[in-house]
């Protein structure tokens, strides 16, 4: 039984289908029509229904996918236990917020690096919820998000408090001005749009942007106005041209920290990576 068979099956109970299977899985229809045969072949029994185009588990599809669940998890955990061999080398997934990127990852993965010299280190950007869903797809070893974080397979470690702050241009006010943020599943997106309604502001459209340069850059010339940590506004270099007002704790205070799994070996670059989070803010 090959795990790709294994993974191609959960693709198609997953997606609810043949064709949404393959898109997700980067192929054509007809490998995962012969995938899902194979299987069923070597198993010598139906794993679904075939009703019109459409397919449904079988009882014994729904035993496999219990199983198959069980041991594509394991080969992810046995993937990512020989990338981190030892406790200075292999590699080390971080995935980060744009803002916290900006503000606290520098200093954290250098001091990474001296402690750990040997360890590769992989960091991507994306929205929180994102970041969490790849911590528990075991995608990411850690991910560094706004909080707080409620799962039972993950491990949530405050590490700092940002304080977010109300932004617009100089001479502007967010009354009917879009709101400018980054992308759904962004925390701060949350907020300001609680925050909207909450303040009673008309609720303009939303402008999305993948960067803080981007974000910052149309607040300042009176497109729309956001939500922004308060210490990024203030080492941007338009923060001349922006005016900020403060919160009330329930929508500016976030808490910000580590998240990773629970269950997972103990690593001891995280532990250097979290304190000089801490030791830096």
């Amino acid at each position: 039984m090959e795990l790709v068979a294994l993974r191609t099956f959960q693709a198609v109970v997953e997606e609810g289908g043949i064709l949404a299977a393959s898109r997700k899985l980067n192929t054509v229809q007809s490998n995962v029509t012969s995938r899902i045969r194979r299987l069923e072949e070597e198993l010598g029994t139906e794993l679904f229904f075939r009703k019109g185009r459409g397919i449904e588990l079988a009882p014994s599809g729904r035993v496999l996918l219990e199983y198959a669940r069980r041991m594509l998890l394991l080969e992810r955990q046995t993937t990512a236990a020989m990338r981190q061999v030892g406790e200075s080398a292999g590699e080390l997934r971080i995935g980060t917020m744009e803002t916290f990127a900006a503000l606290h990852l520098p200093a954290a993965l250098k001091a990474v690096r001296a402690a750990h010299p040997a360890l590769e280190l992989r960091v991507q950007a994306d929205t929180s919820a994102a970041l969490t869903e790849k911590v528990l797809d075991h995608k990411l070893d850690c991910a560094f998000v706004a909080g707080p974080v409620k799962h039972p397979d993950l491990q949530f470690e405050e590490l700092v408090v940002e304080e977010l702050v109300q932004v617009c241009a100089d001479g502007a006010g967010p009354q009917a001005l879009p709101l400018i943020i980054f992308r759904e599943g962004c925390a701060y997106r949350a907020r300001a749009l609680a925050w909207q309604r909450a303040s009673g502001q008309a609720c303009a459209d939303v402008m999305e942007f993948g960067t803080l340069e981007g974000i910052l850059g149309c607040v300042s010339v009176g497109l729309g106005w956001t939500l922004m940590p308060r210490r990024v506004v203030e080492r941007s270099p338009l923060a001349a041209e922006l005016v900020v007002e403060a919160l009330p704790a329930d929508v500016g205070r976030v808490p910000t920290g580590m998240v990773r799994l629970r269950d997972a070996r103990p690593i001891a670059a995280l532990k250097t990576l979290a304190d000089a989070v801490t030791t830096g803010a």
